[in-house]
């Protein structure tokens, strides 16, 4: 027996009208509700993609507001570390310039210079702030660093110059300076080698000589002690005196020695006239400077200082 396929029966009936019907084949139904069923996930599918753009857009906005205040951060990181640096930069010269100052009394006292402004690879000194883990230090950091040093430095420069100031002075005192001659006519034979004024050949001249008339006086070239007075070889009558801290001198050929050994002279003081005693062709004064035990060339004492105060006869 032949079995009928299933078809549905839709009755319309109106007021007034006959009844109609409708038969329809069973998949028309299913076609239906299939549709409906693929409408309905569409909806969804177009629904949850406009959801998940509103959240983007929103998290898009909310981004864009951080870049915004990220950008004006770092805009007035920028400005801060500008300002940081333009005050790195004044301390600098301010240690510079505080460097020069303590390095001139130190090289005044003869102490060795000293280096006080940071290199660019050198890492700030005690009282700088120490970043943790092994970090680089921030320019915040460096500048705060060069600043302790200022104020250390500051404070250094601040007591040395006391404590150096007699020291100083003393040692200066003992550098002989100026002519130590009352007057002179001329130079008549520098510091170096020369022709021999009394036979051939070349001799090493080991001070100045400076022509004058006799008697004329002849004063110490700095404080010091007499350490020789009387007859001195070539030299005939001489004075040698002792000032200290390395710097001897010695005035030679003198028709006259108004000092003896031991007298503390100051600078000014007579200490004989001019002669032409010893190995000499005429009235001068033989006038020689020494450093450590060596014979220098006098004219930077002499002619690049000023001169000696003369004490009276």
């Amino acid at each position: 027996m032949r079995r009928r396929p299933v078809r549905y029966t839709l009755w319309l009936a109106r007021t007034g009208t006959a009844p109609k019907s409708f038969s329809l084949p069973v998949w028309v139904p299913l076609f239906l509700v299939f549709v409906l069923m693929v409408w309905t996930g569409v909806n969804v599918y177009v629904w949850n993609r406009s959801a998940e753009m509103r959240n983007l857009q929103l998290r898009l906005a909310s981004l864009s507001q951080q870049a915004r205040q990220l950008t004006l951060q770092l805009e007035a990181e920028k400005t801060r570390n500008n300002h940081l640096s333009n005050q790195a930069q004044t301390t600098l010269k301010s240690l510079e310039t505080l460097e020069a100052e303590i390095n001139r009394l130190r090289e005044r006292a003869g102490l060795p210079k000293i280096r006080l402004v940071p290199t660019r690879n050198s890492a700030p000194r005690s009282g700088a702030p120490a970043s943790g883990g092994g970090e680089p230090a921030s320019l915040e950091q460096v500048w705060m660093g060069i600043a302790h040093q200022l104020k250390e430095y500051g404070e250094k420069l601040s007591d040395l110059e006391p404590a150096l100031a007699a020291e100083t002075l003393r040692r200066e005192a003992a550098i002989p300076s100026g002519i130590p001659l009352a007057s002179y006519d001329r130079l008549t034979s520098t510091f170096g080698y020369r022709g021999n004024p009394f036979g051939r050949g070349f001799e090493f001249h080991n001070g100045l000589d400076l022509a004058a008339p006799p008697g004329t006086p002849v004063y110490a070239a700095a404080p010091g002690t007499v350490v020789s007075a009387g007859w001195n070889g070539v030299f005939g009558q001489a004075v040698e005196i002792d000032h200290g801290y390395g710097y001897r001198t010695l005035y030679g050929h003198l028709s006259r020695i108004e000092v003896r050994v031991g007298d503390q002279l100051e600078k000014g003081d007579l200490v004989g006239r001019v002669g032409s005693t010893g190995r000499s062709s005429g009235p001068h004064l033989h006038y020689t400077v020494f450093r450590n035990g060596l014979a220098v060339d006098p004219n930077p004492y002499v002619f690049e200082s000023s001169n000696p105060s003369a004490g009276s006869e």
